[in-house]
């Protein structure tokens, strides 16, 4: 599977904006290559990751360290986020109200389907979860606020990719092949696949292509408010939340969940 977490560096027409500040860049390319699974990286990790000089990142990770946004380990080298990240992240969580919103409609549709039901943004290549339910049962996938996962083998990625214009789906499209030119055209015609089955059960399905033991659909929707396309999933491992249930039963409740949450959104 292609590794949708790799970063790229900043782009040619970016630099050649004048009002771009490379350096910021950089030191955000710095913070967002840590991912869910990390608990420390050494300076070589950060350059790998983010294709800078490993002297170009040990001044961002001693600037990013004096500012909190870092904390490093003296006995191992290493850097883990600091407390700062976390202060800008909760604030921003706290002002999304569709969270709150959706929250009791996802814990029902958790319950119903004994699965986990997520609502997740576009962050790069990857789709982050910003509200996450899970079922009282014990076969629910352990997937948490904060978690990512792969934009183009994802339910909820294809449901994103699905529903966005043409002209970005194909710019996010273009930067996913550019990862992984030899497994792009497989890649593809599971985005492609989904792109028909939005259109033709108004939700996208992943069974087995992010996970070989998991199975998952999703459905998109605009929140307003100037906030990005956002989507819901429902997914689970496969023997529990098979193909034929979450298509016949979860599907059409999945489907009245986003009704419901556009009509709500619509009125605030």
């Amino acid at each position: 599977m292609v590794d949708t977490e790799k970063k790229k560096s900043v782009s040619p027409a970016h630099k050649e904006d004048r009002h771009f500040v490379t350096a910021l860049a950089r030191g955000l390319e710095v913070l967002a290559c840590f991912r869910g699974g990390d608990t420390a990286l050494t300076n070589q990790e950060i350059a790998h990751r983010c294709k800078l000089p490993r002297s170009t990142v040990s001044r961002l990770t001693m600037t990013l360290t004096k500012l909190g946004y870092l904390i490093h380990l003296e006995d191992s080298g290493r850097y883990r986020l600091g407390t700062a990240c976390l202060a800008l992240g909760s604030s921003m969580l706290a002002r999304l109200d569709v969270r709150k919103i959706a929250r009791p409609m996802m814990q029902e549709l958790a319950e119903f389907s004994h699965g986990t039901v997520s609502l997740g943004v576009r962050d790069r290549l990857s789709m982050l979860y910003i509200e996450s339910c899970r079922s009282s049962s014990a076969l629910a996938l352990t997937l948490d606020v904060g978690s990512r996962i792969p934009l183009a083998t994802s339910a909820i990625g294809r449901a994103w990719l699905a529903a966005v214009a043409e002209r970005e789906r194909t710019d996010v499209m273009e930067q996913i092949r550019e990862l992984d030119d030899v497994a792009w055209p497989g890649i593809k015609r599971g985005i492609e696949r989904g792109i028909e089955d939005y259109r033709t059960l108004n939700v996208t399905c992943s069974f087995g292509d992010w996970q070989a033991d998991v199975n998952g659909i999703a459905r998109a929707f605009q929140p307003g408010g100037g906030l990005p396309a956002m989507a819901i999933n429902v997914g689970g491992p496969s023997f529990s939340l098979s193909k034929e249930f979450l298509l016949e039963e979860v599907r059409p409740r999945l489907m009245r969940v986003i009704a419901q949450l556009e009509d709500t959104l619509k009125d605030r």
